[in-house]
Order: C-alpha cells, then sequence, then structure tokens
C-alpha cells in the first residue's frame, strides 16, 4: 500500500506526477536467525499506517491463532506469509514489500537468516543499494552476521545500517551498544562499505524506528525512517561505460532490423559507435526505438530498440560497448564464487555459467582459495561447499565478454547452473580474465575418475562373478542381470561385461593355451577397469573356465574398489573383505549386492 495522501482525492493527475518524481530505494534486512528482521519491517508498515483494513483484521486473528507475542500483534506475520514460516517462526523466502513516504518510495527484502537459505539472502541483496543488518543486542555479533555482512559487501552494497535491535531486552544500554558497535566496526573495516550508520532499535517496541525514541536519550542520530528517506545513493549506472545485452533481434519484415535489449549501464545517443563484443564489429546508432517514439538519448535500466546504420551480425546474448570503452573479452577468468548448492563443488566438471550477455559450457579449472568468513583470512582448499566463499578460475568453452564486478556489476556478475538437474548451483563476481589463458586451452582440463563419477552421482565399482555367465540357463535372468537390472532402476551407470560374448567378439580362434587364457583374462580385466574409470559400476561376468585365474583378478584389480561374488553353498561364510560366497537360490541375494554397489 503507498503513503496516503490527500491529493489522492483532492488531484489525482498531480499525485501521481509527484508518485513518478520520487526517488525508489531498494534495501535489504539480513543478519542472524532470530534477530528480527520481519518483525522490524511489520513495525515500519505498521506505524506508517501501510496496512490495510483486511490485512489488520488477518494479522490480529493470526497473532493469537500462530503468533509469537501473546496476545499483542505479531508485527512479522505481515512478511512470513508461508505455512512453514508462520508455523516455525522463521523467514525461509525473500519477501518484498513496496511503499512510500512523502520523500521516497521504497522495495524491501526481507531476507531468511538461516544458514541453508543463505542462496535466497544472496538473491535479495543482488539488487539492493542498502542492507540493513539486524543484530540481537542480547547475543552480539554472530557467525552468520558475519556471513551477510561479507556477501553484503561481495554484491556490492556500499551503504550499511547496523541496527542493533531488542535494546528493550538489555535495558537500553548505551555500553552494550558501543560494545557491539566497536566489534562490528573491526570485522567490517576491511569489507569497503562507504559508511555504516549503527541505530538502536526496538522493533516490537517500536523505539528509533519511525521516530526517535526517549529510552534512548544517550542517541542523537537519526531514527531508521529518518535514515532510509535521506540516505543518498548515487546513480552509479548512469555514469558507467556504457554496456547493452541484447535479448532479441526484431525482424517484423524487411524493411526493419532492430536489436532489444535493456541498458545495463552508461548512455547511448544517435550517432554514437558501438562494438560487438563477440566479433569485434563497429556501426553507428541510426535510431533508438521505443513503444513511445525515437528517443534522443537513452539510460541505464531503459529498455529500447538500437538499430544501427550498417548491416552487421549481431545475436542474442552478444553485448554491445562503446570503442573507447571496451568490456575484457576471455575464454579464462577468475572470479569469487558463493556455493549455493547441497553437493559440493567439483572440479573438473561442466557447468552452464550464465550472464546477461549470454551463456556458456565452462569448468571450474581449480580453487584458488577459500574465504573464511569469520575472519575474512585466505584458506588452502579444493573444492566449495554449501555457503562457502571461494575465489576460483573458470575456463569457458568460448570467449565470454564481462567486466570487473567491482567496477561494474550489471556485467560483472553471473550464476553457475548444473547442465544435468538445472539448479543454481554458484554466485559470481569476476575480478577480470586470467592471465596467459590462451596456453591452457579448453581440452587441457584434466577429468579423473572421481570427476566422472560424480557427474553421474555414484561410486566407481567392479562386481566379479566368478564361475557364472551374465545369461542364465534356459534364458532366464542370471544374478548378474538381475542386479544390473534392479541398479539401472535406482538410477546408476552400469555396464555388464560378459566373458563369454567377449571371447566371441576378440578370441574366437583361441585354445586351451594357459598362456592364451592369461591374455584373455587380462584383457577383460583391463576392459573392466578402463569401464570403471569411466565413473561406471561394471558387473563382470566370468564364466567357469575363467576360474582357476581369478587369483590374477585380485593382484591385477587391488587398488580398485572390486568386490568378488563366488558362487557355493549358501551355509558357507564371507571369505575376506573383497570377496563373498552367495547360493544362486539366495532370494536375498540381489538386495545384499544391491547395498553393496550403492555404499
Amino acid at each position: 500500500m503507498s503513503h496516503q495522501s490527500d491529493l489522492i482525492a483532492s488531484d489525482i493527475h498531480s499525485y501521481l506526477k509527484q508518485q513518478e518524481q520520487k526517488s525508489l530505494l531498494r534495501f535489504i534486512t539480513c543478519g542472524s536467525v532470530d534477530d528480527g528482521k520481519s518483525t522490524l519491517i511489520g513495525r515500519l508498515l505498521w506505524d506508517s499506517k501501510m496496512v490495510f483494513e483486511d490485512q489488520l483484521a488477518a494479522l490480529e486473528v493470526d497473532s493469537k491463532r500462530v503468533g509469537t507475542q501473546g496476545e499483542n500483534i505479531d508485527y512479522a506475520l505481515l512478511l512470513d506469509g508461508l505455512q512453514a514460516e508462520r508455523e516455525q517462526g522463521i523467514t525461509i523466502d525473500v519477501a518484498y514489500r513496496y511503499f512510500s513516504t512523502d520523500k521516497r518510495k521504497f522495495i524491501v527484502a526481507d531476507t531468511p537468516g538461516h544458514e541453508q537459505y543463505t542462496r535466497n539472502m544472496v538473491t535479495g541483496a543482488s539488487t539492493a543499494d542498502v542492507a540493513v543488518i539486524l543484530i540481537d543486542a542480547r547475543k552480539g555479533v554472530l557467525t552468520q552476521t558475519r556471513r551477510h555482512s561479507y556477501l553484503v559487501s561481495l554484491v556490492g552494497i556500499r551503504h550499511v545500517v547496523l541496527a542493533i535491535n531488542k535494546m528493550d531486552l538489555v535495558d537500553y544500554s548505551a555500553r552494550r551498544f558501543d560494545t557491539i558497535l566497536r566489534e562490528y566496526r573491526l570485522f567490517a573495516s576491511g569489507l569497503g562499505f562507504q559508511n555504516i550508520t549503527a541505530i538502536p532499535i526496538s522493533a516490537l517496541e517500536g523505539d528509533n524506528v519511525l521516530s526517535p525514541s526517549e529510552r534512548t536519550p544517550w542517541y542523537d542520530g537519526p531514527s531508521l525512517m529518518a535514515y532510509l528517506e535521506t540516505v543518498k545513493v548515487e546513480e552509479a549506472a548512469v555514469a558507467l561505460p556504457f554496456r547493452m545485452p541484447v535479448q532479441w533481434v526484431n525482424r517484423p519484415n524487411l524493411d526493419f532490423r532492430g536489436f532489444c535489449g535493456t541498458i545495463a549501464s552508461g548512455s547511448i545517443r544517435p550517432g554514437d559507435e558501438v562494438v560487438v563484443t563477440s566479433s569485434g564489429k563497429t556501426s553507428r546508432v541510426a535510431r533508438i526505438v521505443t513503444m513511445n517514439g525515437d528517443q534522443e538519448e537513452a539510460v541505464a535500466g531503459q529498455a529500447v530498440t538500437l538499430t544501427l546504420t550498417d548491416e552487421i551480425d549481431i545475436s542474442r546474448g552478444d553485448l554491445l560497448v562503446t570503442p573507447d570503452e571496451p568490456a575484457d573479452v576471455s575464454d579464462h577468468l577468475e572470479a569469487k564464487l558463493v556455493w549455493l548448492h547441497e553437493h559440493p563443488l567439483s572440479s573438473g566438471r561442466s557447468y552452464l555459467l550464465k550472464t546477461a550477455a549470454g551463456s556458456a559450457p565452462v569448468q571450474v579449472r581449480a580453487v584458488k582459495c577459500k574465504v573464511n568468513v569469520n575472519s575474512l583470512q585466505k584458506e588452502e582448499g579444493n573444492s566449495l561447499d554449501l555457503n562457502e566463499v571461494g575465489i576460483c578460475h573458470i575456463a569457458a568453452g568460448k570467449n565470454l565478454a564481462f567486466d570487473a564486478y567491482r567496477e561494474n556489476g550489471a556485467t560483472g556478475s553471473f550464476i553457475l547452473i548444473d547442465r544435468l538437474t538445472h539448479a543454481t548451483v554458484a554466485a559470481g563476481m569476476v575480478d577480470g580474465p586470467l592471465a596467459g589463458a590462451s596456453e591452457t586451452p579448453w581440452q587441457a582440463i584434466s577429468l579423473d575418475k572421481s570427476a566422472r563419477a560424480a557427474i553421474k552421482g555414484q561410486r566407481p565399482k567392479i562386481l566379479w562373478f566368478s564361475g557364472f555367465a551374465a545369461q542364465g540357463e534356459g534364458g532366464q535372468d542370471s544374478l548378474p542381470q538381475l542386479l544390473e537390472k534392479r541398479l539401472h532402476s535406482r538410477g546408476c551407470h552400469t555396464y555388464l561385461l560378459d566373458s563369454t560374448l567377449l571371447r566371441e567378439s576378440l578370441h574366437d580362434e583361441i585354445g586351451e593355451d594357459g598362456t592364451l587364457r592369461r591374455v584373455e583374462l587380462r584383457q577383460l580385466l583391463e576392459t573392466a577397469r578402463i569401464l570403471a574409470d569411466a565413473g561406471l559400476i561394471v558387473l563382470v561376468a566370468a564364466d567357469g573356465e575363467l576360474l582357476r585365474a581369478t587369483r590374477i583378478a585380485g593382484n591385477i584389480l587391488e587398488n580398485e574398489d572390486c568386490l568378488e561374488i563366488r558362487y557355493g553353498d549358501a551355509s558357507t561364510a564371507e571369505d575376506g573383505g573383497h570377496s563373498i560366497v552367495v547360493s544362486p537360490k539366495d532370494d536375498d541375494a540381489v538386495d545384499k549386492l544391491v547395498a553393496w554397489g550403492l555404499g
């Protein structure tokens, strides 16, 4: 709901013009769990009389039913709309709210505090101008406070409000406020914030939220709302070099060919020269076309169609820049990654990198180092787990156009997407191109067995069935076949290697000579090992003629994850850790082997 104004009834046109002229501020609330983020935003909406009557009635009912404040209003319920959020009293998803005052319009993103929802917090912070970081006055600076502060700095937010909340629970102690502020400033000194404004508040009681509180006479700074209404956020995007990702080539007829997109930064006018980063071809802007007619200038944030004076090849995903301020173009880059997925980063695995200017297959060649969010120190590591931050070297399958994130957030940011599940696994900020990248081509990135198996989500293994061919008597399925079908139904990548079929194709003239038998066995083993190296679960059905040579199999496969399954009496005990005895009549044999094959 927008700020109520008398102009709505008396002069609606003046009211709408007034709204158009107001500046817009995007801000987020973040911090640790139960620091009062949702309660603070709910209090802002409540005290500013920005709640509809039907919302008020529903809020009163919900506060009594699922609220955490007894008979009082639970302001957090204005933001926590999901059933799970209300039942657990936490924020899970990002909640966006729009409101306005006489001085400014606002879009606020209430972000979750739990570590497992860091992904949602990064999403909300990516478009914000100001971060309101809440701290529980009783608990002080926590791990998640540090984590969110570091992520806020990573996404380029330079204005921070340190809202020290729940001051009512520490008797509005000025000493406690000063202690927390000193600790936070010491931690944040290296994060590059332009300013940190600390405000003692009580979101529940409303102290210093909308207006100054009499309970904090020792504090002479602005209230939270006063700060948000007056903070100066630079219109930096317009002052940056011109960048426009082409989102669509508009070709309605033979006489018109325009390139549509939203200008990411800078400005453009008819007659200005532009360069296509993918080809290096240049041309000049002929027209700037919009639905309201041609314009003499277009600036960052506007969606326009550009026509050019020359017929040059431009496709969706190309980036248009100016020749005097070009973007970096490279297939190797260094970037900071915030890992957002439960499965860890796999070096050498192929991902899809998506930017404002298109997408490309990439591989993370190496994790240069990880960043400890508590101390901001760099640590060694070769992988990234959920919510970890690292500096990585990335190789792309084609040249990409980008800027360093610190110089242009619109063209210096990207996400990584899992090419199999299409899940967003990481958010990235480009540091710059890698020097000497051309010396290390895409094909030179090495892949090992673990990397190939990781993309299949399994451990490569070899199950060696001694004395039993793949095909059972009478055409019935044998144990190896039954096991492969069961593993396949579980989503496993398998291959059944039958020694009889292999002999027919490779050794059709082999005799009974022992030396030749050893050659046959070794080739069977090497084939099994190659398939396992590809990340597969290999089932080898070795017939009875190879029984006498199974000890050789153990010697050759001693370094592999291998299990020998021999047939015998069901009462026979297991023979060692890499060899077991099963009976063909054992009804549970398949289940037992499935458990081992997936282990």
